[in-house]
């Protein structure tokens, strides 16, 4: 834990400290930002406060009170419920603005870990909690080069993956032979083990026609369908390299069986691609002119593209996730749907932009890539982006 770095952090973001709470490990975010096992022997209630300047503070009770004692500062410990109110206010002291690991409204479920009675006890206490989720994400999310670069050789690994089980499509439906979903996951699966890479037991979306309707569709022997001409076809692949540390690589191409898409397949196809171009031109927009870039406006952005097209009530789920050594990160989500993520976009992080338009009965269609802000700031995408449908 740099300690030097969190002070900054938190004087950067405005508050007075930051208090690390929890109980019976549940929160795994304030564990991994202390460096305490999220499997430690942990019975009772622990706080951990960092002032904006001075020296932290660590609350224990006299019955776990050596939990905490590899962290710097002082040590103050409580037995009753009611002396634990009382060294809570010693250990805070003067301050005032407390950051913690909740968000209000639960606008940001992914770091709201703080139950409401803790945060009632702070309120009472006369103290104003607010939202740690920038700081969670500072110290939870941010990637460094070595992990940009584990980024982008998944993604060479991944896209030359996804050209092979085109092909193998391809081949199957050209020679009359048949092929199922089911069977180009596994072949993909197979293909992730040979380059040493992991998708962490959970397999890539191969669907056909409306079986992608369904956004996390999943392909088993039972529900798969066999390719055949005529077929719409999506390809959701997410996999990083089996080394510690390694950054998720994830996207989505869409293609057709065939010479001749129908029309509205390529129509819904080219709004879901200009919504994502629209996006990460709002996001290098934003990071050129200097200004501050937030989850829920990237949304916005791309999703009023696809509203624009009449298509608005079929993209229904956010417009981009955090990535990182798992593949939905503790960064910022692109979202103003399913929540507001309030988060702003900062250098060294990930994420995806991934709009779709999804037509029960019918067809679908996503269009995926990952976003990289670098740590200087610069605004990538690593690899190549889907700019037609790919026909097999």
């Amino acid at each position: 834990m740099d300690l030097v770095k969190i002070q900054s952090a938190i004087k950067q973001q405005g508050v007075d400290g930051w208090l690390l709470y929890d109980f019976h490990n549940r929160d795994p975010l304030a564990c991994s930002i202390i460096g305490l096992s999220p499997h430690a022997f942990s019975t009772r209630r622990w706080y951990f406060f960092i002032p904006a300047e001075g020296e932290p503070t660590r609350l224990v009770s006299r019955v776990d009170q050596s939990l905490l004692d590899f962290l710097p500062g002082k040590k103050l410990y409580y037995l009753s419920w009611q002396e634990m109110y009382s060294q809570i206010q010693a250990m805070l002291g003067s301050a005032k603005r407390i950051a913690m690991n909740y968000s209000p409204m639960n606008n940001i479920p992914y770091v709201s870990m703080v139950d409401a009675g803790t945060i009632e006890i702070i309120r009472h206490l006369g103290y104003e909690p607010v939202s740690a989720a920038d700081l969670v994400q500072l110290f939870e999310a941010i990637i460094d080069d070595e992990g940009y670069r584990s980024h982008c050789v998944a993604g060479d690994s991944i896209l030359k993956i996804k050209d092979e089980a085109y092909a193998k499509i391809s081949n199957a439906i050209k020679n009359g032979e048949k092929l199922s979903e089911y069977e180009v996951q596994q072949y993909i699966m197979q293909r992730f083990e040979e380059e040493g890479m992991t998708c962490d037991d959970h397999g890539p979306i191969v669907g056909i026609n409306d079986h992608p309707a369904d956004p996390h569709f999943e392909p088993t022997p039972e529900n798969s369908r066999y390719f055949e001409a005529g077929n719409t076809i999506l390809i959701d692949l997410w996999a990083k390299k089996k080394e510690p540390g390694s950054i998720y690589y994830d996207v989505t191409w869409c293609g057709y069986a065939g010479e001749n898409p129908p029309e509205k397949y390529v129509e819904i196809f080219n709004t879901a691609r200009d919504a994502r171009k629209a996006a990460v031109e709002f996001v290098r927009e934003k990071f050129a002119k200097g200004e501050p870039c937030y989850g829920w406006e990237v949304d916005d952005a791309c999703r009023n593209v696809v509203k624009a097209a009449g298509y608005g009530g079929y993209f229904v789920h956010r417009t981009g996730h955090s990535i990182g050594t798992s593949v939905h990160g503790n960064g910022v989500n692109i979202d103003n749907l399913e929540t507001k993520d309030e988060r702003q976009l900062m250098p060294g992080i990930c994420f995806s932009i991934e709009p779709g338009i999804y037509i029960p009965g019918e067809m679908a269609v996503r269009s995926e890539i990952n976003v990289f802000i670098k740590l200087d700031g610069e605004v990538v995408v690593y690899g190549d982006e889907q700019e037609d449908l790919i026909l097999v």
